[in-house]
């Protein structure tokens, strides 16, 4: 037989010949919204906390690796922003060009294998956040944010950041054996990021959807040699139809061919978790979401996410064999207990950062003669948002002096941002009488938005309203006795209340729109008798609305408000114009002017849960009473009729 066909042969039954299959076992593990909360520390109340915490967090994370041969850890984004930690190297103490940032001391020293970038990421701007992720010791991916390039086709617009990467990792299969494995990772942050942070990023770059995105890569990931995809989207899990551009897009992305893994994020939930028990696409037990393994490890470090995948390459090629998700709290609720203790290093790496942010933070700036508190906010009109809109107002008329609007009627939109729930029933403002320090304001609005005023009709601050209004669930008057007033789903970040105008709210007709800002019950009609100084407001009148950059821009899909309408795009945040406010009353009685209420329903008692930590201030709310302490840290209470 001539050397060239007996080459041949040779090679064609070694083709024939069956591989040594082998199966391996892989951990990923996610951490994701953390927020800046690094360390296990409440600025806001000025205490450790056993409740949350990325050093807690830590712990758990070093038992998850020590368990298994195989692991991988990734973090989900909105890392940088979130406490007063964050706000202090970005804003009051700037990063110094070269330095390293705190949150990536720590996220480096625990060994991140990649991470993925979230919208409150570009709360600081886009400089800010290159910066920042410059010190990070491992990738970063998007693949949805593209660089504006004018003249320069949509198609051919380059990534902003790296859209994927491949990790080449060698693993220890279960007969013992070396095995290298190749896992493309990819990123995905809201494109509603153009909306939130509009001022920041229009004209500098462009978000794409996130679905469309993955479409595209997972092809060429595949294709480059990935043998699992890890799809990490700053993006919740939707019920019903998924939008274009959708924020909440991973029921469907996990349908998406290619994907084994998702860890997914923003919406601080918890996957799996009972929450979503309804899901037609979910099974809990596996953790599973159209069958592919996926994981919400909440916030602030409260969880560890954990994937297990069992992989084997009898097919010739490495397939997820069978995998399933669960969640490792810090923290039991139930009991009260501490489940994972801080680990001590991280401490050690933001030291100085975090004294620094403590002792701004004690700074006295007012004094209140009465306690602040949010444990009723969503109930009753209360002075911890009374007193940011009358910053806003304040700020806006100054603003606003000499220029066309000036004489325009001004109103102010501020909604509760600390109200229990899913954060835990200690979530709440709870400033006592006596001196208001920076972490009280930081209490009081947590975020770091800028002040921006529109300018819309009567009609359309009527529909600001109902929209608000959907955070009520719609009372039956001819229903049970006790009927619960607060709707779980609803943000209370999106529950406005407008001063400068009084109305009542009627619980018993339908919302008018859903959370996607759709209208979905032309007929119904919530918000009744709507008065400016008194009379009727006209829905052809014009009227200014001072609020945030994120209202303003279109943030939580308030009917008509795109951007479109802003009339001042102030630099200031609105904690800034809180602090200017306070440091002028210098002491202050704090009270809410009762513009608004919920109308009683005759026959029915409107029930609602809050943090237990406001019986101590039922005295001060002669319309709310107590109906019993629950074991958990919260509390049922009732409207007074």
């Amino acid at each position: 037989m001539p050397h060239r066909l007996r080459s041949l042969v040779l090679l064609l039954l070694a083709a024939g010949l069956p591989a040594m299959a082998a199966e391996l076992k892989l951990r990923i593990l996610e951490t994701t919204d953390v927020h800046m909360n690094l360390l296990a520390y409440d600025y806001y109340n000025d205490k450790p906390t056993e409740e949350f915490g990325l050093a807690r967090t830590i712990t758990l994370i070093k038992a998850a690796r020590a368990e298994v041969k195989n692991s991988l850890l990734f973090d989900n984004g909105d890392l940088i922003q979130g406490t007063p930690l964050g706000d202090l190297v970005a804003r009051v103490k700037p990063l110094p060009a070269g330095e390293v940032h705190p949150a990536y001391k720590v996220l480096n020293a625990i060994g991140v294998d990649a991470a993925n970038i979230g919208n409150h990421e570009f709360n600081y701007g886009l400089p800010f956040v290159r910066q920042a992720i410059a010190g990070a010791r491992f990738p970063y991916v998007n693949a949805n944010v593209v660089v504006d390039e004018p003249g320069v086709p949509e198609a051919q617009l380059k990534n902003a950041f790296t859209p994927y990467v491949i990790l080449e990792r060698e693993f220890t299969d279960e007969a013992g054996a070396p095995q290298k494995l190749k896992v493309g990772v990819i990123g995905f942050t809201p494109p509603q990021i153009m909306m939130w942070d509009r001022s920041q990023l229009l004209g500098k770059v462009k978000a794409r959807d996130i679905l469309e995105t993955a479409r595209r890569y997972l092809p060429e990931i595949k294709a480059r040699g990935a043998d699992i995809v890890v799809a990490i989207p700053h993006s919740g899990l939707e019920f019903g139809t998924t939008v274009m551009f959708g924020e909440n897009v991973v029921a469907r992305l996990a349908e998406v061919p290619g994907i084994d893994a998702i860890l997914f994020g923003h919406s601080h939930g918890e996957f799996p978790g009972g929450f979503f028990a309804r899901h037609p696409k979910v099974d809990l037990a596996r953790g599973t979401i159209n069958g592919v393994p996926a994981v919400m490890a909440s916030a602030w470090g409260a969880h560890l996410g954990v994937v297990d995948l069992v992989l084997d390459n009898s097919g010739g090629a490495w397939k997820v064999k069978e995998g399933r998700a669960y969640l490792r709290p810090i923290y039991d609720k139930a009991k009260r207990a501490s489940l994972a203790a801080a680990d001590p290093m991280v401490e050690q790496l933001v030291g100085p950062e975090h004294a620094a942010t403590v002792a701004y933070m004690r700074g006295e700036v007012a004094r209140t003669t009465a306690p602040i508190t949010s444990y009723f906010a969503q109930v009753a009109d209360d002075p911890s948002v009374q007193l940011v809109s009358l910053a806003q107002l304040a700020y806006a008329k100054q603003a606003l002096q000499g220029t066309p609007h000036e004489a325009l009627p001004l109103l102010s939109a501020a909604a509760p941002f600390k109200s229990g729930g899913r954060m835990g029933w200690q979530y709440y403002t709870d400033i006592p009488a006596g001196p208001i320090a920076l972490r009280n304001i930081a209490s009081l609005y947590i975020y770091p938005n800028t002040v921006k005023a529109v300018r819309i009709t009567g009609a359309q601050v009527r529909e600001w309203l109902e929209f608000s209004a959907g955070q009520f669930r719609r009372i039956d008057p001819n229903g049970p006795p006790a009927q619960d007033l607060l709707d779980d789903v609803f943000r209370s970040y999106n529950f406005d209340t407008l001063d400068g105008v009084t109305y009542s709210i009627d619980v018993t007709q339908p919302q008018r729109y859903d959370v996607y800002g759709k209208l979905i019950a032309p007929q119904s009609r919530r918000i009744t008798n709507l008065r400016h100084n008194g009379q009727p407001v006209d829905d052809a009148a014009w009227f200014i609305v001072v609020t945030n950059n994120y209202r303003a821009s279109g943030g939580g899909n308030f009917p008509g408000l795109d951007g479109s309408s802003i009339v001042l795009d102030a630099p200031d945040e609105n904690r800034e114009a809180l602090s200017r406010y306070l440091v002028a009353q210098k002491e202050f009685n704090p009270s809410a002017d009762n513009n608004w209420r919920i109308q009683p329903v005759p026959g029915v008692r409107l029930r609602f849960t809050s943090g237990a930590g406001g019986i101590a201030h039922l005295a001060r709310y002669p319309q709310i009473k107590l109906v019993q302490e629950n074991r958990d840290g919260s509390a049922l209470y009732e409207l007074v009729p």
